[in-house]
This record gives C-alpha cells, structure tokens and sequence, in this order.
C-alpha cells in the first residue's frame, strides 16, 4: 500500500470519531487506531494447499506395486477405478471363491465404475490363489484384485 494512501486514512481517522480502522488491499492490510500504535502494517497470510494430498495418489501406486511383486502367481489387476463386488448381486454366491479353478474367460468379479457393472474374466486357467480385494471395497486402476496359480 502506498504511503500516501496510508498518511490520508491517518488524517481521516484524525478529522472523525472512529478510534479504529483496518484496510485490507491485494497483498496486505493496514490498521490504524487512537491510542495505541500508529500504523500496523502485515502482509496477507497465504494460503496453500498441503503437499501431501498430491503425494498421496503416487505413493499408493508405489505400495500396489511392491505387492504386486511379493504376490505369487498371475495376478489379475483392475483395468478400472471403481467398486469391487464378488457376487453379481447381495446375497448371491461369489463369482470365484479361493481354492477353485477357473478357466480363461471366466467371470471373477464386477467393478462398478460410473454406474456401469463391468464383469472381470480370467485371462489364464488355473486356481484362485488368493482374493485381495474385499466386497464392496474401491480399487484403483491397476491394483491386483485376484491371483490365480
């Protein structure tokens, strides 16, 4: 703020009953008041937004990663954002269930994404070695959902 500026609201705080005034403009603010200091001049505070809410979607990959590598067998990932289900409705028995074979093309699980059911098919044959993802838990794109062995 220009010191001219600032030397005007002195005198019109002076010529009035007003025993305090504050002036906030672009970058910084102005508080001038009877009595007590003269002028205060601080600069206004910053926001930002924190550094982790963009870290976070790259470590989680990271970490999806690193499982994918101690995982055993083929792992199956998700082609797709979205909600897991095992069953093709509540209630219903699961797709696949640890333990059973599955040929390539067979269905093992739904991933809701935007409101539309997406079936997931088995690309190799072989057993289900372990379900990673839970009934109605979300998955990102690419996370591992099933192993098949």
């Amino acid at each position: 703020m220009d010191i001219r500026k600032v030397k005007k609201l002195i005198e019109l705080l002076e010529q009035s009953n007003i025993n305090e005034l504050e002036i906030n403009e672009g970058d910084g603010s102005v508080r001038i008041s009877r009595g007590g200091p003269a002028v205060t001049y601080a600069p206004a505070p910053v926001v930002t937004a924190p550094a982790m809410a963009v870290a976070q979607p790259a470590a989680a990959v990271e970490t999806a990663q690193a499982d994918t590598e101690t995982l055993s067998g083929h792992v199956v990932k998700s082609p797709m954002v979205g909600t897991f289900y095992s069953a093709p409705a509540p209630g219903s028995p699961p797709f696949v269930t640890q333990g059973q074979t599955v040929a390539a093309g067979d269905v093992l699980c739904i991933i809701e994404a935007m409101k539309m059911m997406n079936q997931i098919e088995a690309d190799k044959s072989g057993t289900i070695g372990k379900i990673l993802i839970e009934d109605g838990d979300s998955v990102e794109f690419d996370q591992p959902i099933v192993t098949i062995v």
